[in-house]
């Protein structure tokens, strides 16, 4: 009896020595590779945050605005303000030659210009009477006499526009009005200083070309003003700044 249960049982294994026993039993998957390369992603993805948010606030800090910057730099606001001239060389000479403060701001330059202007049609006013007492060309003098009358004229045109600058408290500095009567002004003064050089020519007087070379440098000084005035509205707004 004994003998036939042994035979019975021969070959039997044990449930728990049987790996096929337990149908309902998963097998593990090893979690430690997938969480290093979720790790490495995190980090990779971080230090690519970073660098972006670095560049960033380092361009805004290295590179102001342009408003700013001109601010800061009163030559180059100056060169800025020139730049809408036909002249910039010169406008950035005569201003310059004034050895004046030169605040960042489109009027101030406009100012500057116009006394330069100013100055240097004074300085030229003189210059015919001195020709015509050293001159014996009679055409020569009746012309130098035209031009002292027209640069007399082309003064009192700029001091208006000039005066015209002028305010009191809370009052507007450049009305439409103002600009109109001022671009007015300038341009006959420049027109007066275009009657003496072509009465010169018609006359076929001998006048020393110093003359007309400082006539035509008055001109240009003219020619600048008119042109930042012309532009003053966008030099404002180039310098973030609100026209008075």
């Amino acid at each position: 009896m004994e003998s036939l249960n042994f035979f019975k049982g021969y070959g039997k294994v044990k449930p728990s020595e049987d790996p096929n026993s337990l149908p309902n039993q998963q097998k593990t998957i090893p979690q430690k590779p997938c969480k290093i390369i979720a790790i490495t992603l995190t980090v990779l993805l971080t230090l690519i945050i970073g660098a972006i948010v670095g560049a960033v606030i380092h361009e805004s800090v290295t590179e102001p605005p342009e408003s700013e910057e001109l601010a800061s730099n009163s030559a180059e606001s100056l060169k800025t303000v020139c730049a809408v001239t036909r002249y910039p060389d010169s406008c950035f000479s005569s201003i310059s030659s004034l050895n004046k403060p030169l605040t960042a701001n489109p009027l101030n330059f406009f100012n500057l210009s116009l006394q330069a202007t100013v100055q240097e049609l004074s300085n030229l006013t003189s210059l015919p009477k001195e020709l015509i007492s050293k001159s014996n060309d009679k055409p020569a003098e009746s012309a130098l006499k035209d031009c002292v009358g027209l640069f007399d004229d082309a003064v009192s045109q700029l001091n208006r526009s000039f005066e015209l600058m002028k305010v009191g408290p809370g009052e507007k500095v450049l009305t439409d009005m103002k600009i109109s009567d001022i671009q007015t002004w300038i341009s006959a003064a420049m027109t007066d200083q275009d009657t003496c050089l072509e009465g010169i020519g018609e006359m076929g007087s001998t006048v020393p070309n110093e003359f007309k070379v400082k006539v035509q440098t008055s001109q240009e000084s003219m020619s600048n003003s008119l042109a930042i005035l012309n532009n003053i509205q966008s030099l404002f707004e180039k310098f973030g700044l609100t026209m008075p």
